[in-house]
């Protein structure tokens, strides 16, 4: 770990690490128990976990500029998988150039602490530049479907995970617990935690579908199970990574938990649509990277917009 983490931010570290590490025992532990049951799913996916929580400790253990670039290249994976799935035209060939260059640029504005282009770059220029050159390949057929799938695209996997990054640039003095880093881990984590308590709540007690048509495993249950834990844990590692009081950390856990639900829904719509059940196979036991990202695409900019509101 850095020499300048706060000893909050070790702690919050150590903690997730000691969360595998206790996981990894459990699902030891039942396979002991239960030789004829099968486990292989569970215990893929916890081996995924440590995989993916490693390289988030080592990606923010690298410091501001390491860690903005990692966000940079998931966001290249994630809108690389995107373009993958949707249907594209011949003639947006040379389009799709011009949005994973945007990518460069939308994390230069991070790095720089920028927040006028930051928050504009995407929404507006690039929202202007897509169509226009669309326009002068001169291929009307599709236009509307085309146009509007690759600035969607850019909005879910650059713009929206670009506010992660933004997150390390804010002033410390601002958050002296922990830092940039430490409300990028609250963030990550709620985010995260939230996901494996609604699926854990939804298949002990769910019973009542919440979209069946989206996402038939999505409960009631298990969404407002998910919901009440989130709201406590952000209650009580809040204060502790982030400069927000009680009463707002508990807020947070819950714009955090439902954003994280909607995020999750709205992958799965375009999932549905396209036909297919995971947007990858990147990650062994957990899809593809959309499939990762699918609840921070929204938890992210309700998160950062949250606390830039109250605190910077």
């Amino acid at each position: 770990m850095r020499p300048d983490w706060t000893p909050a931010l070790r702690w919050a570290v150590g903690g997730l690490f000691g969360l595998l590490v206790a996981a990894s025992a459990v699902t030891a532990l039942l396979r002991r128990l239960k030789p004829a049951s099968n486990f292989q799913e569970l215990s893929q996916r916890v081996k995924s976990w440590w995989i993916m929580v490693g390289v988030f400790a080592a990606a923010l253990a690298a410091g501001p500029k390491m860690s903005i670039a990692f966000f940079a290249f998931l966001s290249f994976l994630a809108l690389k998988e995107y373009l993958s799935l949707i249907p594209t035209r011949r003639a947006d060939r040379r389009v799709l150039f011009w949005t994973y260059l945007a990518i460069p640029f939308q994390y230069y504005w991070v790095a720089r602490g920028w927040y006028g282009m930051f928050i504009i770059f995407i929404p507006v220029y690039m929202f202007m530049w897509i169509p226009i050159r669309m326009v002068l390949v001169g291929e009307t057929e599709g236009f509307l479907k085309a146009v509007g799938t690759l600035h969607w695209g850019l909005m879910m996997t650059v713009f929206a995970l670009s506010h992660v990054s933004f997150l390390l640039v804010l002033p410390p003095e601002r958050n002296p617990a922990a830092g940039g880093a430490g409300l990028v881990l609250t963030l990550v984590f709620l985010t995260q935690f939230n996901d494996v308590a609604q699926y854990i709540w939804g298949k002990s007690f769910g019973r009542h579908k919440v979209v069946p048509t989206v996402s038939p495993n999505k409960t009631w249950e298990g969404l407002i199970g998910g919901v009440l834990t989130t709201i406590v844990l952000g209650g009580l590692i809040g204060p502790w990574l982030t400069p927000l009081s009680r009463p707002q950390a508990l807020l947070a856990g819950f714009l955090i938990s439902v954003g994280g639900f909607f995020g999750d829904v709205n992958l799965s719509s375009l999932k549905r649509d396209l036909g297919v059940k995971d947007s990858g196979t990147l990650i062994a036991g957990h899809g593809g990277v959309l499939d990762r990202v699918n609840s921070l695409t929204f938890t992210a900019m309700i998160f950062f917009h949250f606390i830039y509101y109250l605190h910077y």
